[in-house]
């Protein structure tokens, strides 16, 4: 059984330029809540299997999580992994996929957030954690869009 959340967030810029600030893990810095670094597991462009690492300070404290592109469907969709067993978390698999629509010079990216492999007590946690997970990528959707309206 897993776990699954949705964000939506408007965008006042084309689909295309949605599509690449996801990507663009230098710019992170700028909008990215709690940054503390990425450090990437490759060189060249992102691409399906491209791998990072990424640091933020949350809840007073450090964390990194691994993640992997698993598919890219320029410029509509974008799906990452973090497997929780690599990383601060631990246990579980999160996936993140955002689906980018337009209209004109508007775009909207919906983020469908699943969290899969949680069990006994951490499968309960998941289920509280899920609304905290929510609010922290609608922080994050919100702090893009700031920064690439600007």
């Amino acid at each position: 059984m897993s776990i699954r959340f949705e964000v939506k967030t408007t965008f006042q810029v084309t689909k295309q330029k949605a599509y690449t600030a996801l990507l663009d893990l230098d710019s992170a810095k700028h909008w990215m809540q709690g940054f503390v670094g990425i450090e990437r597991l490759e060189d060249g462009p992102i691409r399906v299997g491209s791998q990072w690492k990424e640091t933020r300070k949350m809840f007073g404290k450090e964390a990194t999580e691994h993640f992997e592109v698993v598919e890219l469907d320029e410029p509509n969709k974008i799906v990452l992994c973090c497997d929780g067993t690599k990383g601060t978390t631990g246990k579980g698999v999160y996936l993140f996929t955002y689906i980018i629509s337009s209209s004109g010079d508007h775009s909207e990216i919906t983020l469908d957030g699943e969290i899969k492999g949680l069990t006994g007590l951490t499968k309960l946690f998941g289920k509280m954690m899920a609304g905290t997970f929510r609010k922290a990528c609608e922080k994050d959707l919100e702090a893009l869009k700031a920064y690439l309206e600007k």
